[in-house]
């Protein structure tokens, strides 16, 4: 009888660690197949294809993925116009025709009005500041919160640093030098210049140099010497002013349609995750290294006019830009609550770096 039972707990046993072996081997095969499989993105953009700076911000970010990922995950960039249009973007990818796109958050202020804080605000943040608002003081939560209804996931995705005030046809002397003015410039910005006198008009970035040659417009703002160049805007207009009041440190994004981020395995969805931390970084380093050398190719090589604004012209645009923010904001909870988190972190960080990058330039060009 003893033997007989020992022989059927045996048995059991095993059965059990046949069974067990069989679950971890099923396991282990599922392991294999989803570490095997291979996903292929399309992600469409606002920028012309391969433009500097902004067009290779998503080229550089789908050779990050490719890489990191061994393969695994393919993303085949499209500029502007080649499959969708560039105000077209955030559509296609929250719709899911696209998993993925690269732009600029204003450009959606018309359907998502707190947007437009998650590139520039006029005397706003400077690109430092706004890596850290968005990564260590709220940011990214407060822009997933907004963009959850549109089924998007939005990541940095590079910045421009302190832009240039722009392009102009006349000089700029006065308050009414400004009247009448019609000028290419996007978002807050454009409602700010039209209230100081101007006209505003909206145009993808690739139409702004034949709008300036056949007169459409007097005046446009792009981004700076390092793509400015490249368009060849010097040859339509004489007049390059600075500082870049309205884009201090424009900040760039990656929006991935959410189901195609969740159909990633875990590892795939942190290389994404980190591929668009790295890029954000490298892009804003390729326009500190570049900006200058192309501003110098411009003024001695195509001899355009450096200016720069007059100071009650930014005082009276910055007082503009303050007034209008509260009117911005009224009536919409989301931009009240983004606008609230990121007036606090401004005066926190402006106050902190009035004693340190601010005291430190200044200290650098004493004689």
């Amino acid at each position: 009888m003893k033997i007989k039972l020992r022989i059927i707990v045996l048995g059991l046993v095993s059965l059990f660690l046949a069974s067990c072996s069989n679950d971890s081997a099923e396991q282990s095969t599922a392991e294999v197949l989803e570490n095997n499989k291979t996903y292929e993105w399309t992600m469409v953009t606002t920028w012309p294809k391969n433009f500097p700076g902004v067009g290779m911000a998503p080229e550089n970010f789908s050779k990050m993925v490719d890489e990191m990922s061994n393969g695994r995950l393919k993303i085949k960039v499209y500029g502007s116009g080649e499959l969708v249009q560039a105000f077209g973007v955030f559509d296609a990818v929250s719709l899911g025709t696209y998993q993925a796109g690269h732009g600029a958050s204003y450009y959606w202020t018309g359907k998502v009005k707190s947007s437009q804080f998650f590139t520039a605000v006029p005397f706003g943040l400077t690109a430092q500041e706004m890596n850290g608002w968005i990564h260590y003081g709220g940011g990214k939560e407060l822009w997933e919160e907004a963009y959850e209804p549109f089924n998007l996931i939005p990541f940095a995705g590079g910045n421009t640093g302190v832009q240039m005030a722009g392009w102009f046809k006349k000089e700029i002397n006065s308050l009414e030098d400004i009247e009448g003015t019609k000028m290419r410039i996007p978002g807050v910005a454009g409602e700010v210049f039209t209230r100081a006198g101007g006209e505003t008009v909206q145009l993808a970035g690739s139409d702004i140099f034949l709008a300036l040659q056949q007169g459409v417009v007097d005046a446009a703002e792009w981004i700076g010497p390092y793509n400015d160049l490249t368009f060849g805007f010097h040859q339509v207009a004489d007049f390059y002013y600075y500082p870049g009041w309205h884009e201090p440190g424009a900040t760039l994004e990656i929006i991935i349609n959410k189901d195609a981020y969740i159909e990633l395995p875990s590892d795939l969805r942190a290389i994404v995750k980190y591929a668009a931390r790295a890029v954000n970084q490298d892009m804003l380093d390729e326009y500190t290294a570049n900006s200058y050398r192309a501003l110098e190719e411009l003024v001695e090589k195509h001899d355009i006019e450096l200016r720069r604004l007059p100071e009650d012209v930014l005082i009276e645009l910055r007082k503009i830009s303050e007034d209008y923010m509260q009117e911005f904001i009224k009536g919409d909870e989301m931009a009240t609550k983004i606008y609230n988190s990121y007036s606090k972190y401004r005066e926190e960080v402006v106050n902190y770096h009035r004693i340190s990058e601010k005291a430190y330039i200044e200290a650098r060009e004493l004689e």
